[in-house]
């Protein structure tokens, strides 16, 4: 039985995501429950960094920081792409100076033989009981937005073992071995699907996809590699509105446009032009701030985000960045670009 939770009191995010009319935008930050904020920063020492996402209690208590320190639109769940990978059998540490570390990574194609789609309820019961611990906490003050990684990145870490700014040996994988890397997105995505919409089920009122690594395809590679699992993972995830992001994929915009996703979160490397142009409207587009920005003056802060407003339009926009906000931005800057968004309807515009 689907448990009960308060009313929705602010719905801006969803009603962006429906294409309904508001007043302004809403706004959120990739990343918003993190290092920036002295207040994770305590829990960072006493606890590993999966301890914290293993917890529902802190994972709870970190997603809701934000909502009370910066007044975000909408709070997204602290968790981490990778608990999939572990759900799906992969030992995943995460290492000081390196990041995440896959210490079975698959090498060749017989290691895909030896991987299972789990029972996501199982595997990752945390991730759900997080979920509703954080909605009962929320008390129906904002949404609250579930996440996975697509299966492309996901790919990507199992294969290549660490983080890459190539990827080289993923896209080997991919390039030598087809039908192999193939089976194993079509695993990575299934899993993903399950979780998504046991998060939906556990009361995640918006997702969003993580293709963080899709900006190293080429497009025929994106449509071979990426595309179709972020396209079915559309189709197959029910019940509430799903946000894509693949990171500098801006050619397949006009495709991402008609996949069926309500929302396309885009990077700083494109123009509101070209992205209103190249998708349509009738997707709602999310961004795309550079996150280095925010070490700006705050009255630079303020300027920038209503002149962004202002080029996207306040319908079918979410303000966000164009990637996860970085550890050294003044919580008062990040509050700062909050603000802005919620002052911008009482600038007239011509």
């Amino acid at each position: 039985m689907k448990t009960e939770f308060a009313p929705l009191k602010n719905d801006l995010l969803l009603k962006a995501l429906k294409g309904e009319k508001v007043n302004r935008p809403p706004v959120w930050m990739m990343r918003q429950a993190g290092r920036y904020l002295p207040e994770y920063r305590k829990l960072q020492s006493k606890y590993s960094f999966f301890e914290r996402c293993e917890t529902p209690e802190l994972a709870a208590e970190i997603t809701m920081q934000p909502i009370d320190i910066i007044g975000t639109d909408a709070a997204i769940l602290f968790s981490d792409i990778l608990v999939v990978a572990q759900a799906l059998g992969f030992d995943v540490t995460i290492e000081k100076g390196i990041g995440p570390v896959i210490h079975n990574p698959v090498t060749k194609v017989k290691d895909i033989d030896r991987i299972t789609i789990p029972d996501v309820y199982d595997k990752l019961h945390y991730v759900m009981k997080a979920i509703a611990l954080t909605r009962k906490e929320l008390n129906g003050r904002v949404p609250l937005i579930g996440f996975a990684g697509a299966p492309w990145t996901i790919f990507c870490y199992l294969v290549e073992g660490h983080g890459s700014k190539t990827f080289s040996g993923a896209k080997k994988f991919c390039f030598t071995q087809p039908e192999a890397a193939k089976k194993l997105l079509n695993i990575i995505a299934e899993t993903t699907i399950a979780y998504l919409n046991a998060q939906v089920e556990a009361g995640a009122q918006a997702l969003q996809v993580f293709d963080s690594w899709s900006g190293l395809l080429a497009p025929e590679d994106f449509n071979e590699f990426s595309f179709p699992y972020l396209k079915r993972i559309v189709k197959e995830v029910m019940g509430v509105p799903v946000i894509l992001f693949p990171k500098s994929s801006w050619y397949a915009f006009e495709e991402l446009g008609k996949s069926g996703a309500e929302g396309l979160s885009i990077d700083w490397t494109v123009t509101p032009e070209f992205a209103r142009k190249a998708c349509g409207n009738e997707i709602t587009l999310q961004g795309n701030y550079d996150p280095s920005h925010l070490l700006s003056p705050v009255t630079t802060i303020k300027m920038e985000v209503h002149e962004m407003i202002r080029r996207f339009g306040v319908q079918r926009y979410i303000v966000n960045l164009g990637h996860g906000i970085l550890p050294d931005i003044p919580v008062d800057h990040a509050r700062a670009f909050v603000d802005a968004v919620k002052s911008y309807e009482e600038v007239k515009t011509v």
